[in-house]
């Protein structure tokens, strides 16, 4: 998951603050609107991940789609607030705890079940983070992975070095220490 909240944040830092409150017309959702929804479902499934419903009875759903947040400064403070919630539940589990029922608007899962499911439901709103900012760039774009018509010389570099174990995030965690 942090590979899917790094690519957000590249794609994020490359915007100017009015950027993330642009929509395309009245069906479709900012980049500030999708953040707040991805902190609050956050905020609520993870909170009290393994004692308490995941749907928790403050949380406003229906608020995240409302843009009250005007600030870019003030969107990426719930934007962490949501990660960091999600991140402290994850690495407070032990294997034990993945077979353990939890309960999300009362229907019962697995913890892993849960981890599963929102393993798929972050990376899809942060797809949509990356094209519309991509959009919005309309040409100058950083890529955020390997760019376009890079590919051999990515491929290169990488066979040049030593076979090594390691994940893919752990360049990644090197810069954020």
């Amino acid at each position: 998951m942090l590979y899917y909240k790094t690519i957000a944040d590249k794609a994020i830092a490359q915007l100017e603050a009015e950027q993330l409150f642009i929509t395309s017309n009245e069906d479709t959702n900012s980049i500030a609107v999708i953040i707040k929804h991805i902190a609050g479902n956050m905020l609520s499934r993870w909170t009290d991940f393994l004692t308490s419903d995941g749907e928790k009875e403050w949380r406003n759903r229906d608020a995240e789609f409302e843009t009250e947040i005007v600030s870019k400064e003030n969107l990426l403070e719930l934007w962490e607030k949501g990660w960091n919630c999600f991140f402290n539940a994850i690495h407070n589990l032990h294997s034990e705890d993945l077979s353990q029922i939890i309960y999300i608007r009362n229907e019962g899962q697995t913890a892993m079940d849960a981890i599963n499911r929102q393993l798929a439901h972050y990376p899809y709103h942060i797809g949509q983070i990356v094209f519309y900012a991509k959009m919005l760039k309309n040409g100058a774009w950083d890529s955020l992975s390997i760019p376009k018509n890079k590919s051999n010389d990515y491929n290169a570099d990488k066979f040049s070095k030593e076979k090594s174990l390691k994940h893919f995030t752990d360049d990644e965690l090197k810069k954020l220490q």
